[in-house]
């Protein structure tokens, strides 16, 4: 029996991947300023959310209800259906620890359920591209020991290269302070941001939008390994004209044909910000 592919709504993926390999998504939980709860992906459009942000609305984050996990993971135990879930950088959220714990109430419950649980150390589409290549090779037949050794290779390897259009958002969410968020807005700064380890770490501050850009190509460059042949995630916070550019570089530049693009869901836009945007990719043996 083929495994399954389980994962949450912080991997950023379509709509119709997730239909085409069956993928069930835990959604995590946001909330606005007056309390309402809205599960990513599902009772909140991102178009929505960075609106609302726009003119100056705060939305915070939370972890999956454990109700959308045990339903989620329940159905596979009850059916002793082989299954490997795919979680949010434990470095980030609480999200891998919060399912987790239902997975093993269900592990004790059903002691015959063949079923394992992994921190990707990634997030948004960097998430999402290993759960796509887990569920194609669960797919095609491949064993537990195999998956797991591929998405191992692939949490080692996936590149997450970001950056956000306005530090104020940042701001909002008590990431930076006022001043600097006041400093960069002036200076027209924009951070360019890495996940190493599974930890959103500065790497570089540039002046201006298109000196922006044209950095993170070069990043992609020099890091990149064998970028024809693999698949390029791109993620965007109602952003989708640079998604596009930066797509159309990089088909130009390093012959890619293969791509995700989508926009950054509810749980990571809410710190973001609209303007936001990721490129995501397998780097080179190091």
């Amino acid at each position: 029996m083929n495994i399954n592919i389980t994962t949450d709504s912080a991997a950023d993926l379509p709509i119709e991947l997730c239909e085409k390999y069956k993928i069930k998504v835990i959604p995590l939980r946001v909330y606005d300023e007056e309390g309402n709860e809205y599960f990513d992906g599902e009772t909140l459009s991102t178009l929505q959310l960075f609106n609302d942000m726009k003119i100056g609305k705060v939305y915070k984050t939370s972890l999956p209800s454990y109700e959308s996990i045990k339903n989620v993971l329940e159905t596979y135990a009850m059916s002793n259906t082989p299954l490997i879930h795919l979680s949010l950088t434990g470095e980030l959220s609480g999200t891998h620890q919060a399912v987790k714990l239902v997975f093993n109430e269900l592990k004790e419950q059903y002691l015959d359920w063949n079923a394992e649980i992994f921190d990707t150390k990634c997030g948004s589409i960097g998430e999402g591209i290993i759960v796509i290549e887990a569920a194609r090779l669960a797919n095609e037949g491949a064993t537990k020991e195999v998956l797991l050794s591929h998405i191992q290779f692939l949490s080692n390897h996936m590149e997450h290269i970001i950056t956000v259009d306005d530090l104020q958002y940042f701001v909002r969410g008590g990431r930076v302070s006022k001043f600097q968020g006041f400093i960069g807005g002036l200076l027209n700064i924009k951070p360019i941001l890495h996940l190493k380890d599974g930890v959103l770490t500065p790497f570089e501050k540039l002046r201006g939008t298109k000196k922006t850009f044209e950095r993170i190509l070069s990043i992609i460059e020099k890091r990149g390994d064998d970028l024809k042949n693999q698949t390029i995630g791109i993620a965007h916070a109602d952003n989708i004209q640079i998604a596009n550019q930066l797509k159309e570089e990089i088909v130009k530049r390093f012959g890619c044909d293969k791509f995700i693009i989508n926009s950054i869901g509810a749980s990571i836009g809410a710190h973001a910000g609209p303007g936001a945007y990721g490129v995501f990719f397998l780097n080179k043996k190091r």
